[in-house]
């Protein structure tokens, strides 16, 4: 018997939820909670059509630390999966250690007031998650997340070094939409205009917004794409973990017509995340621009084609140099087809649902705070294919 707790009723929230329903013989009891008890009810309607499982539907404010206590109190949950956003990392984490329950994210803390990736918040609560004896799994979706497993197998069956790893993300469907994110566009777009930086030869390199860019070949007919160099928090960890590492780059694909449209909205200074007062009301322009796109969650029915994401990692083996892509490729008309989402939720819920699982099951589970590249990779790479994210290794 085990139950979850998942916090968050977006496209990751539906898809998580989606998958944990159908392993009820691991996952018994599942909550679904978030601010909006309409969101919550909508996808445990889908959940019980599609699976015939009943989850349990609560109205929740995360960001109010004693009632979220007294919630998870009255649930008794065995892990608390928190796919809320990433502000609301520290108060849930709070929760958790006040009531012991393991927890899990997929992104890193984020001060609302300012677009900072860092772990350091998350990393001061090792000692106080040691001490509780309790876990937290940090960044189980795909990047981060399957991205980290992917550089932990590399290092433990293909390499005795990892010399340079770029992480590349590409998102080749098509939604139809002038402007629109894949995922909360508030979180996205402060993502994406933020000073890009990597890791070579034992310090960080920052660059303009976008200003570094590299056309990738990518593989089974996607072709050949133009990626811009950003940061992304998988790396900060990486760097700390991979035997070897002189050099570490994410990258990420966007097309023409979407940056045109950010770079516009920049200038007028719609991504700005200062509140700006507007007869009398302070607004922070990046939140009301996201109340007039459209719901990630909505693009679903409309989105064709398919992402492919994955580490390209150069090293020695046996003292040759070896070059190694390992990488998904996700259909997004699949994945709504299975869990009414498209694939950018569905690369991200379910490995929030197999990290949940491995802790569930003590396979993954040591007191403290975590990342995913510090545990053994095998088991998590065995659920990816049996989960709906196979994967593929190529020597080049």
């Amino acid at each position: 018997m085990s139950k979850v707790l998942i916090i968050g009723a977006g496209g990751v929230g539906s898809v998580t939820t989606h998958k944990c329903a159908g392993l009820s013989d691991i996952f018994t009891d599942i909550v679904l909670a978030s601010r909006t008890l309409s969101k919550c009810d909508a996808i445990a309607h889908e959940v019980l059509k599609r699976t015939g499982k009943k989850i349990t539907t609560a109205r929740l404010d995360v960001d109010n630390v004693q009632d979220t206590i007294a919630f998870i109190e009255k649930m008794r949950p065995d892990v608390v999966v928190n796919l809320a956003l990433p502000y609301q990392d520290l108060p849930l984490m709070d929760a958790c250690l006040a009531t012991g329950v393991d927890y899990l994210d997929t992104a890193n803390y984020e001060p609302p007031n300012e677009a900072k990736f860092e772990y350091k918040w998350q990393w001061a609560y090792r000692q106080k998650f040691e001490d509780k004896g309790i876990m937290a799994l940090l960044g189980s979706g795909f990047d981060p997340g399957v991205t980290n497993v992917f550089c932990a197998w590399a290092q433990k069956h293909h390499f005795d070094e990892i010399h340079t790893l770029d992480i590349i993300d590409c998102n080749a469907g098509d939604h139809g939409q002038h402007f629109a994110t894949n995922f909360n566009p508030e979180i996205n777009i402060r993502e994406i205009t933020q000073r890009g930086r990597y890791w070579e030869h034992g310090e960080w390199v920052e660059t303009d917004p976008l200003a570094w860019s590299m056309d990738y070949e990518f593989p089974e007919g996607i072709g050949s794409k133009k990626c811009y160099l950003m940061y992304h928090e998988e790396l900060e960890s990486l760097v700390m973990h991979l035997k070897g590492l002189k050099r570490a780059r994410f990258w990420m694909t966007f097309s023409q017509q979407y940056l045109t449209h950010l770079k516009v909205l920049e200038n007028v200074g719609m991504t700005g995340i200062e509140p700006v007062n507007y007869k009398g009301q302070e607004i922070v322009p990046l939140q009301f621009l996201k109340e007039v796109l459209p719901e990630p969650a909505s693009l679903g029915p409309l989105t064709q084609g398919r992402t492919c994401i994955g580490c390209l990692l150069k090293g020695i083996k046996d003292g040759k140099s070896k070059t190694l892509y390992v990488y998904n490729i996700c259909s997004h008309e699949a994945a709504f087809k299975e869990v009414g989402s498209q694939a950018i939720s569905y690369t991200t819920g379910v490995p929030a649902m197999i990290g949940a699982m491995l802790m569930i099951q003590k396979k993954w589970h040591k007191k403290g705070v975590w990342h995913m590249e510090q545990f053994d990779p095998d088991p998590f790479m065995d659920a990816l294919n049996i989960h709906g994210l196979p994967w593929k290794a190529v020597e080049l």
